[in-house]
């Protein structure tokens, strides 16, 4: 067995250790093709008002740029689906955001997965991303062999569907990289797109972030979401699961282990009228470690009102 051989199994059993569902690696290098692709998706203006998305081009597609002399990518998924419904009167609310902001949770494990690798293995720098940075996570799963991009444009996994967070390690260290993932299996099932409320998914891979309700109920920052959209929420207040509800490769999902992840109780059982007695105060209260903090209390107002 090589050094980067024996490195590889610690790193993916200490991975394992931690909670992650799937660890996979790729090599550090250029996402050409992905760049294309981003390169057209900006021009078209899908990002909506998310300019943050135009910029750092040149590292979204080249970790090496974020982290000089790095050599390898390991992405790492952290299932979140609950084992609990909403309240049929509750406000609907994207499964992710149920509990504990997963930034928090991943950001702790990741750090601790970087500590370990230099315990055991020595000096080795490196960077872990969750959601925070500009890095292309779905693409790096994809190379490191964890998946497929779906038409969904969500990464698709065969024995666990797509509810998991992705967060990513680069560093310098060589490891043996994974086969990427080059099969589509999503054939032609259209799914997400034929039930999407708004029409967001306007090719497969492809989704108008100006139509996409988790966009307009999280990223939008304007005074009232856009009236030709209001009567197409479908109940969402924070985020959107319908593309991922009626994925087929979803029903292997299962229950996740975290207890960070453990809903919190007003997210599941308050309804429509209580979440719009809520003060900005008592707002803060219940989620200060929320996701759902994030639109803060004006945006989530909005939301709520254009139910």
């Amino acid at each position: 067995m090589t050094p980067a051989e024996r490195h590889t199994q610690l790193i993916k059993a200490e991975a394992a250790r931690l909670g992650f569902l799937q660890c996979g690696i790729a090599e550090a290098k250029e996402l050409t093709e992905d760049a294309r692709r981003l390169e057209q998706w900006l021009n078209k203006g899908h990002q909506g008002k998310m300019a943050y998305m135009e910029r750092y081009f040149d590292m979204r597609i080249d970790p090496r740029r974020l982290v000089p002399g790095a050599k390898s990518v390991i992405t790492l998924l952290l299932n979140y689906y609950p084992s609990e419904q909403q309240s049929p009167e509750a406000p609907r609310i994207a499964k992710y955001a149920w509990g504990t902001d997963y930034h928090y949770v991943i950001r702790e494990k990741l750090n601790a997965l970087l500590a370990y690798i230099q315990q055991e293995i020595g000096a080795v720098e490196g960077r872990g991303f969750v959601d925070s940075a500009p890095v292309l996570e779905r693409a790096w799963a994809r190379e490191s062999g964890i998946g497929w991009i779906g038409k969904n444009a969500n990464l698709l996994n065969r024995q666990s569907g797509s509810f998991f967070f992705l967060a990513t390690l680069v560093c310098d260290l060589e490891l043996a990289y994974d086969h990427p993932f080059r099969t589509d299996h999503c054939g032609t099932c259209t799914r997400c797109m034929d039930h999407c409320p708004t029409q967001a998914i306007i090719a497969p891979g492809a989704v108008d972030s100006n139509k996409c309700i988790s966009y307009l109920t999280i990223e939008l920052k304007d005074e009232v979401i856009p009236a030709a959209l209001q009567d197409k929420m479908a109940g969402w207040t924070f985020g959107c699961d319908v593309c991922q509800d009626v994925c087929p490769w979803n029903r292997f999902s299962k229950p996740n282990t975290e207890p960070y992840f453990e809903p919190i109780p007003e997210v599941l059982h308050l309804s429509l009228r209580e979440w719009q007695a809520l003060s900005e105060q008592e707002f803060k209260r219940i989620f200060k470690n929320s996701p759902i903090i994030r639109p803060k209390w004006k945006g989530m107002k909005r939301n709520l009102d254009a139910q």
